[in-house]
């Protein structure tokens, strides 16, 4: 292998890094020793090896990089460089230590943080529901009064009957419009699987029952003021209680409240 064969093998680079072995090393100083132009190779690695750590690390001292560059071109053989001391192996795993803690903290931070969004946002539903819900018990209010002012409807009082004596409700009538709106607030709560019916009465010149609707609203309703069908020449209203979706005629042993116009 001639010079220039041996140049481009990529051993001289090898031999700057100190990646070979002593027997390799033997070689390479034996042929930077025969032939000039291996050793300015050699020369010109460690120069570039030089200049490119000195690019890596500008603030080296000029005192230690001297000290680096003679060794490197005075010294055929690799540099031995000195073990870390005790001391040294010590700071690294303290700094691991702390990072490690440093990084626990702050994940118990994130965390803290994360229940306190979670829990604000479920207040803020919470905040929003009741608003919604005051919203609405507003309007209801607001419809109970606008009711309870218009001149126009007469309020017809439901006295108990047999069934339930102790029971009282309340019919407003518009005459004009034929409106109805029943305050049962009197009513006990029907039970399971039963609603309240309304009924429009003729008294005259027969007896003749008409639904105007279901009183399905008693469970959800905040004011128990419930708005039923229109009522054309009603003298009398009354309340039954009614199997689930209600029935074609009153039941009148279900009767609980009566009371005419």
């Amino acid at each position: 292998m001639n010079s220039r064969e041996y140049i481009e093998s990529g051993i001289l680079e090898l031999y700057v890094f100190g990646k070979l072995s002593y027997e390799e090393i033997a070689e390479v100083n034996q042929m930077a020793n025969q032939y000039p132009e291996i050793k300015e190779e050699i020369k010109a690695i460690e120069k570039a090896v030089i200049n490119l750590s000195y690019g890596v690390a500008p603030h080296l001292s000029a005192t230690n990089f001297e000290k680096i560059r003679n060794q490197l071109l005075e010294k055929q053989n690799v540099i031995q460089m000195k073990p870390k001391n005790v001391v040294t192996q010590y700071i690294g795993w303290v700094a691991a230590a702390v990072f490690v803690l440093g990084m626990g903290i702050q994940f118990y931070k994130l965390n803290e943080s994360n229940k306190a969004v979670e829990t604000l946002s479920i207040e803020k539903n919470n905040l929003q529901k009741s608003m919604v819900d005051l919203e609405l018990k507003k309007k209801e209010s607001e419809q109970v009064l606008a009711i309870l002012r218009d001149t126009s409807n007469v309020a017809v009082a439901l006295a108990g009957q047999q069934v339930a004596p102790n029971a009282y409700a309340k019919a407003y009538y518009n005459k004009n419009t034929k409106e109805v709106y029943i305050d049962a607030s009197g009513l006990p709560t029907p039970p399971e699987g039963m609603v309240y019916q309304v009924w429009a009465l003729k008294l005259e010149p027969v007896l003749t029952p008409t639904s105007i609707g279901l009183l399905d609203s008693y469970a959800t309703s905040t004011t128990k003021v419930i708005k039923v069908e229109n009522a054309n020449e009603a003298q009398a209203f009354g309340i039954t209680l009614e199997p689930a979706g209600g029935s074609a005629g009153p039941t009148m042993e279900q009767l609980y409240t009566l009371g005419k116009v």
